[in-house]
């Protein structure tokens, strides 16, 4: 079986919102797999820069702002997993 698209008559604004419409869904779905895993999953800080690709710095930085939180015992600190999935924000255009 071949899977064909046939683009006549569709012009390019239609083709850019079928497309941003599509990887919107295959977003979601991910997003919703990720926090059925295990919503609340404690991550470590290595973790939590592996999990987001930041450096160890700029999630300090997050911390101290605020945008993320973090949980501590000791001189540990841990962060949610279902959290940080939460703290993601939509950019605009």
């Amino acid at each position: 079986m071949v899977n064909s698209i046939l683009l006549e008559n569709l012009n390019t604004q239609t083709l850019k919102e079928l497309i941003k419409d599509g990887v919107k869904s295959q977003l979601n779905d991910f997003k919703e797999t990720l926090q059925t895993h295990n919503p609340d999953e404690l991550l470590t800080r290595e973790q939590t820069c592996n999990f987001l690709q930041i450096d160890s710095s700029t999630l300090w930085a997050w911390t101290n702002k605020g945008k993320v939180i973090a949980y501590g015992i000791g001189n540990r600190r841990y962060y949610k997993k279902a959290e940080l999935l939460n703290s993601l924000q939509q950019l605009k255009k």
